[in-house]
């Protein structure tokens, strides 16, 4: 990693969506058949899509280290919306803010473009990403989807299905404080219990997607979040 932060770019050639590629499968581990394709990235750049990347210049030679994907998408009600689709950063770059570079760099493209609105989708059980989302950019959450994806390669799946909560982060604004209802709460050690435990994750997942579906039934959303040795808590309010 050179002394100066990657430089974030937008990616318009075959030969950078080929980079993307390449770092899908060192990051996720993908197989062949869970791979995004070059014409993917193609296609979206095309529509009023987003296709960035980070480069870094350290030893001489510049390289992709991290991207970001997202795609326009459409509402019931004509709202337009970005759908961001994939965020991948490579491991030695991590918890370096490069993720969080990402997604203003995104916001502000959005803005720039009079969209207010950016969703994408997020596993439950990776507690560090949820609080990213949730604490550090400001999303909500009100949607639950069992499975979304089917079961994929991906190293950090562990062969659990995908359940996904969906992170709506309304871009112009800032969040508004809510009364907490209730809370729905993890264990801590989730990563370790996924590593190690898989029946007992997998108890684990289905009981989040209970809980989650019950209160995003009745009204509530995901808000806040609370943390400690024990118990990892969704805080969830009424969002008006």
């Amino acid at each position: 990693m050179s002394g100066e932060p990657p430089a974030i770019r937008d990616l318009i050639t075959d030969d950078q969506f080929r980079e993307v590629v390449q770092l899908q499968q060192t990051i996720w581990g993908f197989n062949d058949a869970d791979l995004l394709p070059v014409r993917f990235f193609v296609v979206a750049s095309k529509i009023g899509g987003q296709v960035f990347g980070a480069y870094d210049a350290g030893n001489g030679e510049e390289r992709m280290v991290a991207f970001c994907l997202a795609i326009p998408g459409l509402k019931p009600d004509g709202r337009t919306y970005l759908h961001s689709h994939m965020l991948g950063v490579l491991p030695e770059y991590r918890n370096s803010g490069l993720g969080r570079r990402l997604k203003f760099h995104q916001k502000e493209s959005a803005l720039s473009r009079g969209i207010d609105l950016i969703e994408w989708t997020f596993d439950p059980l990776e507690i560090k990403n949820a609080w990213f989302n949730i604490v550090r950019l400001g999303a909500i959450v009100r949607r639950y989807a069992r499975n979304l994806y089917g079961v994929t390669s991906s190293r950090f799946s562990g062969g659990l299905p995908t359940d996904r909560c969906t992170a709506e982060w309304w871009i112009r604004v800032d969040r508004q404080s809510v009364p907490i209802v209730e809370g729905v709460r993890l264990p801590a050690d989730i990563a370790t219990i996924r590593a190690t435990d898989p029946e007992r994750a997998r108890v684990v997942q289905s009981e989040l997607a209970d809980q989650f579906e019950s209160a995003f039934a009745r009204g509530l959303a995901v808000t806040g979040i609370e943390r400690d040795d024990a118990f990892f808590t969704y805080l969830l309010g009424e969002v008006r």
